[in-house]
């Protein structure tokens, strides 16, 4: 059996895969001499990182001279390294979502059959030594020189998983068995970790040989829980950060990724107790092992990548544990953000695309797998670069259909060509969109009757910015602007045709995927609606954009409403007798109030402390969910009618709320490397006043002056770049105020003489536009 398994992983490296479900997985002794491992010994703390080019002995014979003890006694180290056979365990759902399925991560009580009872655990010996303890210890050697005590305390506790336990186990021998602890000392595990990097050479040394001798004992059975808190404990080891250890830390992280999904769940649980910093951490050591291992500053300091393909599979799957424990907390341990790898941005993004395209999540691997590692820049990429593949195809199309049946052909068809008058902007553009709905995936062109000129891309903006004025003006009724979240909201009137709201619904996917950015402000719960389901379901009567929305989401859209329905969920008084509810709704609609039950018989039902969350729940679905249905339904399909992608898979809601609407963080400095001129230089004294002016304003003001030339306070998803903001000399008096042209994204200056003028005169424009300076 142990040669079978060995054959198996044997080779499984040689077609540099990474098998997940191959659960016994063996180092066999073949393989150890293909590992090479940079030579450590004879290298200080500061120089882990650095160091001429050396030849990588053996894996076993490094193993030899970091442990010359065990090879004198004639004993040698087990040949293969077992990863516990799981396939009589039922998994549980895959920490990485299943981006095909759209799968989110769910990770809650494990079921009974999982709990399936693990071997005896052998007795833990008694450790006594205290953090404090070890602190005076650490204190006295760096005073007196004299390191031994600390030596023998590293020696001891890193030489196995078991000691590892006696160590920093709260109480040795209890089992600790619940996600909620881990049965770890934190603060002691901080403690000795935060002293290691300061301590002499040879105690880091001796470190990592514990680590070596504990990845290389032979393993039979599942893990146990003492197993796992010694990984939890060992992947905090700062000493991962230099790439002399990475052959270590490349064999710890093999061994987390091929756990069972049940020991997966406590190490998420485990994680998400952890600080910010320590689990920033860990995430930064992560995305660098990464970023190191794709493009190594010294390439001979790490083995070929052909012998060590599985390093960045496991470790992104590892990666995707630490998202799991991010996205389980409330509010978020980082942002997410912080887990994006921005090197990624430099690979060949679409080849990965088309991986997982093709394989899905099996066993090849893909970063498109795990997508929460992928910058929206990146994703933005995939989408463009998806949407413009798609556009060529339907266009070869519609060639061909017109040559098939010997017609003429006219270039036209190659654009979804929109033409409206100004005076009947949005019965034109609804009824245009609507005849020409098999076009939506061309690129696109407007004209607008009566009016000369070729849309080069200024009229596709100007018609989107007057399209969204209108739509979402308070009188047109569509939307209710709400003042406290800034933002708007579907108005929840019935209707007989919703076909107005599924134009927004296309326009936003005609914004995305003509990489345009719109000046409108939605909830941030809108679009996790958009995304539920990401792909829309074959079934037209399954139901759509129906979140699982709770209070949070509510805060962020009706503010005072939410903070009532906190305070009743945190009265302590009677609440049925004070508040005097039932369950039931009332709402305006059109000047009319209506009641609504929140379940059936819901005005007979008084509210309780004891119903109280249900109520709230209910409410909560009611307002952001089945109030609005058909609305949202609508403006679903029309988003989806053009932007139906597996791309779109790859995106979190506020991945789609910055390729709609831009990134709100400015940077005003990249602002002024990137603008363009025309008639100034950038040396010019009015171009340098103004900048000095622009650099100085306060960000409200930057704002002011972004969505005056844009149309948009936002940034689109590739930065300030890619705005194409230009400054244009205006030969006009002084007296005059700047404009813009916001389809060019282009301000126009006077010449003025003085900063002080520049300065009026500019707050004057800014502070007083609408945003739409068109001309």
């Amino acid at each position: 059996m142990s040669n079978e398994i060995a054959t198996q992983a044997r080779h499984a490296v040689e077609d540099n895969r990474l098998n997940m479900n191959e659960r016994n997985v063996s180092f066999s002794t073949e393989e150890k001499e293909r590992e090479r491992l940079p030579p450590i010994l004879n290298q200080t703390p500061s120089g882990l990182d650095r160091g001429a080019k050396q030849h990588f002995p053996s894996f076993s014979s490094y193993i030899s001279s970091v442990n010359p003890k065990r090879a004198s006694e004639g004993q040698g180290f087990s040949t293969q390294c077992l990863l516990p056979a799981v396939r009589h365990v039922r998994d549980l759902p895959p920490i990485c979502a299943d981006a095909r399925q759209k799968q989110r991560i769910s990770i809650h009580t494990i079921p009974p059959e999982m709990k399936a009872p693990f071997p005896s655990d052998p007795i833990i010996p008694l450790r006594t030594k205290t953090a404090k303890e070890f602190q005076e210890d650490i204190e006295k050697a760096t005073a007196s020189g004299h390191w031994k005590p600390v030596h023998d305390f590293y020696l001891t506790t890193f030489d196995s998983f078991l000691e590892l336990n006696a160590a920093f186990k709260k109480e040795a021998n209890a089992p600790f068995n619940t996600i909620e602890d881990s049965g770890i000392n934190t603060r002691f595990v901080n403690t000795v970790f935060d002293a290691l990097p300061y301590t002499p050479p040879d105690i880091q040394k001796s470190v990592l040989r514990g680590i070596i001798n504990s990845l290389l004992r032979e393993w039979k059975g599942p893990r146990t829980k003492d197993d796992l808190r010694a990984y939890f404990v060992l992947v905090q080891n700062p000493q991962y950060t230099s790439t002399a250890t990475y052959v270590i830390y490349a064999h710890l992280l093999r061994q987390i990724a091929a756990l069972a999904e049940a020991d997966h769940h406590f190490l998420v649980h485990w994680f998400k107790k952890l600080s910010q910093r320590r689990f920033r951490q860990l995430v930064e050591r992560l995305l660098q092992f990464i970023s190191t291992r794709l493009f190594p500053a010294r390439p001979e300091e790490l083995p070929p990548m052909a012998k060590c393909s599985w390093w960045i599979p496991s470790a992104t799957r590892v990666l995707a544990l630490l998202n799991a424990a991010n996205s389980l907390s409330t509010p978020p341990i980082i942002s997410f953000t912080e887990l994006y790898n921005h090197t990624l941005d430099h690979i060949d993004i679409m080849e990965d695309y088309r991986t997982w395209q093709t394989h899905g999540n099996s066993n090849r691997f893909s970063f498109c797998q795990f997508p929460f590692i992928l910058s929206a820049a990146v994703k933005k990429t995939v989408i463009q670069r998806d949407s413009e593949q798609q556009m060529i195809s339907m266009a070869r199309q519609s060639l061909v259909d017109k040559v098939s049946r010997r017609q003429r052909v006219d270039m036209s068809l190659l654009f979804l060509n929109i033409r409206v008058r100004r005076p009947q902007l949005l019965a034109d553009s609804l009824d245009e969109l609507t005849r020409k709905r098999v076009d939506l995936k061309k690129k696109l062109k407007v004209t607008f009757v009566g009016e000369a000129g070729l849309d080069m891309g200024g009229l596709t903006k100007e018609w989107f910015l007057l399209l969204i004025r209108q739509i979402f003006h308070t009188d047109y009724g569509m939307f209710t602007y709400l003042k406290d979240s800034h933002c708007h909201w579907f108005s929840s009137w019935k209707c007989d045709n919703y076909s107005e709201f599924r134009l927004v619904g296309t326009l936003m996917g005609l914004a995305v995927y003509n990489s345009i950015t719109l000046d409108i402000r939605f909830p941030p719960c809108c679009y996790k609606k958009l995304l539920s389901p990401p792909i829309v379901p074959c079934d037209q009567n399954t139901p759509v954009g129906m979140a699982t929305l709770t209070l949070d989401d509510l805060k962020q859209t009706m503010p005072d409403l939410a903070r009532g329905l906190a305070e009743l969920l945190s009265y302590e008084g009677n609440v049925e007798e004070d508040f005097y509810l039932t369950f039931q709704v009332s709402q305006e609609e059109l000047g009319t109030i209506k009641s609504y039950n929140l379940k059936p018989g819901g005005d007979k039902i008084p509210v309780t402390k004891q119903n109280r969350k249900e109520y709230i729940q209910l409410y909560v679905d009611f307002l952001l969910n089945k109030s609005i249905y058909k609305q949202f339904a609508a403006f679903y399909y029309g988003f989806h009618s053009v932007c139906a992608s597996n791309a779109l898979m790859l995106l979190r809601p506020e991945e789609v709320e910055i390729l709609v609407c831009g990134n709100p963080e400015l940077d005003m400095a990249a602002l002024q490397k990137a603008a363009q001129y025309e008639g100034y230089s950038r040396t010019d004294p009015t171009i340098r006043c103004f900048w000095d002016v622009v650099l100085a304003f306060p960000l409200e003001m930057q704002k002011k002056l972004l969505h005056f030339t844009t149309g948009s306070d936002r940034v689109p998803v590739g930065g300030m770049a890619d705005l194409n903001f230009k400054i244009a000399k205006i030969d006009v008096s002084t007296e005059w105020l700047p404009v813009s042209h916001t389809c060019f994204n282009q301000i126009c200056l006077p010449p003025y003489k003085s900063k002080k003028e520049l300065k009026q005169k500019l707050t004057i424009a800014i502070s007083n536009s609408e945003g739409f300076g068109l001309e």
